[in-house]
């Protein structure tokens, strides 16, 4: 069996949203087509880290052609979750049997393709690294089912059968929960509170911004950390948010609520662009959930 590690970077000219799909062209279409119903990991820069990583996985569930570029293609992608932490390309030795060489030194025709297929054991090496992170703090237990390694107990090894728990909604819930409230600092993006109860665990929630129900992918940058009442506004449509990150007030709102959001209606969002939320969500969020008018 095989999967896949494509190549992205933010600024590429390719029409990429890495939650959803990956844009191609057709020297890459065999193979792609290899790994159709099967996992992909990303790989590249990231942001102003020197170096190349890989930082995110995903299932490849369909091919379509652009219909606006000849010879490109889309990948469709879905249950896309991010990694604990960016996944240096040379850690442990290297994880690619044909990127980094005996000799220690990169191929560099291997390193130019955008598309690279790889077996089993080597994704298997990367998502280990990638997804081997507790959360640092407690999760309630109520939250967390029984026996899947990310409570307050020893984490289960992510050995081959564990790799079916990408597809746990459980899993993929904490990995989420974890994720987003690392990026923005356990703080409510719109109050701006930071609260703690008493055995460290953080009370800010992660909200989707284009819910699981409505295909929304785990993604940080399709999350939010609010607290609990603003997250209950947020996603009944009563609150939204601008591209500039500006905090949206529905006319639906019974009462004035300017009390409990940050003073300058501008919502905290994390300093790395990577982690922000993405404007493709939030116009979706203000299209198909906020009460506007």
């Amino acid at each position: 069996m095989v999967a896949a590690v494509f190549y992205h970077k933010a600024d590429s000219a390719y029409d990429d949203l890495p939650a959803l799909y990956y844009h191609f062209p057709r020297q890459y279409l065999s193979r792609v087509e290899q790994v159709v119903g099967r996992s992909i990991v990303y790989y590249g820069p990231l942001g102003s880290q020197a170096g190349r990583f890989y930082w995110a996985t995903a299932l490849l569930t369909g091919i379509r052609q652009d219909p606006l570029r000849a010879d490109h293609y889309y990948a469709d992608l879905d249950h896309y979750i991010d990694f604990d932490r960016m996944v240096g390309y040379r850690e442990n030795g290297g994880f690619e049997r044909k990127l980094i060489l005996a000799d220690g030194k990169v191929s560099g025709g291997r390193a130019v393709q955008a598309v690279r297929v790889i077996g089993d054991e080597e994704f298997d090496a990367i998502l280990t690294a990638g997804l081997s992170e507790r959360t640092p703090w407690p999760e309630r237990y109520d939250d967390v089912e029984p026996g899947i390694g990310f409570d307050d107990q020893p984490q289960t090894p992510l050995v081959r059968p564990f790799v079916e728990q990408l597809l746990n909604r459980r899993f993929r819930d904490v990995k989420f929960r974890q994720h987003v409230r690392i990026a923005y600092d356990r703080r409510c993006a719109f109050t701006g509170l930071r609260l703690i109860n008493g055995k460290g665990r953080p009370e800010v929630e992660a909200a989707h911004i284009m819910p699981v129900e409505k295909d929304g992918p785990d993604s940080v940058q399709n999350g939010i950390a609010l607290s609990g009442t603003v997250h209950w506004m947020f996603d009944r449509g009563l609150l939204s948010m601008s591209d500039d990150y500006t905090i949206l007030r529905s006319r639906h709102l019974n009462h004035d609520v300017s009390h409990l959001l940050r003073p300058d209606m501008k919502a905290l969002v994390p300093e790395d662009p990577r982690l922000r939320p993405h404007r493709y969500y939030l116009d979706w969020h203000r299209t198909n959930c906020f009460k506007a008018a």
